[in-house]
């Protein structure tokens, strides 16, 4: 341990450079699971709306019209989830809290009035938490697989926007726990942007070769319109809407 100026060592959870270290990493593991943790019991978030899409997309390039479908439907998630319950907010939109589809969410639910949530990760081309998220619900992550575990933790519905590898890893991962059950309660996924997402994945060709089952295509469905995705947010989230939400894995982030 590090020697303090009066000869003494100072507390191990205060020396940065063993925190740093490899034989910290299980503590930064930790941290990573419990600060978040933490911080959605104090602001009294139960659960939410996870957007993935593209970095890369803006509102002025040629895939525009994604980003402004994002904020709007972001818009109207928030504004219907503004009606519900006030214990606690529900469905609270939540992204990675970088740019393009990310921003444009968080900026749709802002715009709402409502609060909303970036999980934002470091990178080596570095990604900077966008203006739109809520600072209170704002995060910074070390470890991908800890901030892919906050996505899918209080995670009710899943609208995947056009996006490169990271999207494709992250709805990849969301398909899996719902497909093997590893979830304890159905969660409502939606592809946004059919004409995309059909090109991208051939499912039709993964049921032919065996490698999925026929019924693994009903975990998920396509829409093309903020209204359309709205509606089939609201149709799957129903018998959920009421004045609390159901535990998950026996952590309830909400009041108790």
């Amino acid at each position: 341990m590090t020697p303090t100026a009066a000869g003494h060592h100072s507390l191990a959870y205060k020396n940065e450079e063993f925190l740093e270290s490899d034989d910290g990493r299980p503590l930064r593991i930790l941290a990573e699971y419990l600060e978040p943790l933490a911080s959605f019991r104090r602001e009294t978030v139960q659960d939410t709306v996870v957007f993935f899409g593209s970095a890369r997309l803006s509102s002025d390039g040629p895939l525009g019209r994604y980003y402004d479908e994002a904020r709007e439907l972001a818009r109207l998630v928030t504004k219907w989830s503004k009606g519900m319950s006030k214990e606690a907010d529900r469905y609270v939109v939540c992204t990675g809290g970088g740019g393009g589809i990310m921003e444009a969410a968080n900026r749709g639910a802002t715009e709402a009035g409502g609060r909303t949530i970036g999980l934002n990760i470091g990178l080596p081309r570095e990604q900077v938490p966008n203006r739109y998220v809520t600072p209170e619900l704002s995060f910074e992550f070390r470890y991908f697989f800890m901030r892919k575990l906050w996505f899918a933790h209080l995670a009710r519905a899943l609208v995947v926007f056009p996006g490169g590898f990271g999207t494709l890893d992250e709805m990849s991962e969301m398909l899996t726990l719902a497909q093997t059950r590893k979830l304890d309660r159905p969660i409502k996924i939606v592809l946004y942007g059919s004409s995309y997402w059909q090109e991208i994945i051939n499912f039709e060709a993964l049921v032919r070769y065996g490698m999925i089952s026929p019924e693994d295509v009903d975990l998920f469905e396509y829409a093309d319109e903020p209204a359309a995705a709205l509606n089939i947010l609201q149709a799957g989230l129903a018998d959920e809407v009421g004045p609390r939400a159901p535990d998950f894995a026996g952590s309830r982030c909400g009041p108790r």
